[in-house]
């Protein structure tokens, strides 16, 4: 019998890709859901889903994911990031279930320039990050074989992004200014949904035990950027004529700060899933490709 993998934010950016593999993962089983079908903000409604689905394993891509507006709506970001993330951890042991919960490199946000282990310490500053963290540290209360996968600057082919805005701005304007005293890595979502599948498969080989694989993990494309650098690439590699101009993050305030420096270190997961990471210039061709 195949395994099930249960899809949460089924419509977001990385759900979508979830959805475009499946088609080429005829090994597994899997359900897609959004907040219509599954509300897991209440505990019952994720016990009521999993009584009526056997359910191996979850990806939990459903998030309050609105940065600014996260600063005045506390409360569903809360709701969202944290109560659900907690009651997919609560049902998921119940039902021995294995549980990848989706986080982010904004908990990590101070003067540090060298790249984030696991292990460093978190100091979020926006609502967004705080309640991500809170959701990362209740996934691992409530069951701790659950694995918190942290990434960073995601972007793909489906949803509002960086780089589709790029795009469309770079046909609108002859010139735009973007800020490069942000360092990070970008992400291309099916690279991410491609890596979570292959987990998936070295867990249900046994090639890695489920002792192996809680915790916290990274997961980014290779590479150091700026969001400059990134914005210069999106229209090099488009071909448009766009001139990028950098400036400093105080020249274009927001409502909710952005870590100054949050590269990720991958040694981890490459080591214990052999996972090969692509170079996020490889990764953007491949996007825009899509696109």
């Amino acid at each position: 019998m195949k395994p099930t993998i249960l899809i949460t934010g089924a419509h977001g950016q990385l759900g979508n890709e979830f959805r475009f593999l499946s088609f080429t993962n005829a090994q597994f089983q899997f359900i897609f859901s959004d907040v219509d079908s599954l509300n897991i903000t209440k505990l019952n409604a994720v016990r009521n889903f999993f009584s009526k689905n056997s359910v191996q394993y979850v990806v939990n891509c459903a998030a309050y994911t609105a940065v600014d507006r996260a600063e005045t709506d506390v409360k569903l970001a809360t709701r969202i990031n944290v109560a659900g993330a907690r009651n997919l951890a609560k049902v998921c042991k119940e039902n021995s279930s294995v549980l990848i919960q989706i986080s982010t490199d904004y908990v990590y946000h101070n003067r540090q320039n060298t790249p984030f282990v696991e292990t460093d310490v978190v100091s979020p500053k926006s609502v967004y990050a705080k309640t991500k963290l809170a959701g990362d540290k209740a996934v691992l209360k409530y069951n701790y074989a659950s694995l918190v996968l942290r990434t960073s600057w995601l972007y793909g082919t489906y949803g509002h992004n960086f780089v589709k805005t790029m795009l469309r701005l770079g046909k609108e304007k002859t010139d735009l200014s973007v800020v490069f005293d942000q360092i990070g890595t970008p992400t291309y979502a099916r690279d991410l949904a491609k890596a979570i599948l292959q987990i998936i498969n070295k867990l249900e080989s046994k090639e890695v035990s489920r002792a192996e694989a809680h915790g916290i993990w990274h997961y980014s494309n290779e590479g150091v950027t700026s969001w400059f650098d990134f914005a210069q690439a999106i229209f090099d590699f488009s071909e448009l004529t766009c001139r990028v101009h950098p400036i400093v993050s105080a020249q274009y305030p927001t409502p909710a700060a952005r870590p100054p420096f949050s590269v990720l270190n991958k040694d981890k997961i490459k080591k214990v899933f052999g996972i090969h990471i692509p170079h996020w210039q490889n990764s953007l061709r491949e996007c825009l490709k899509a696109l």
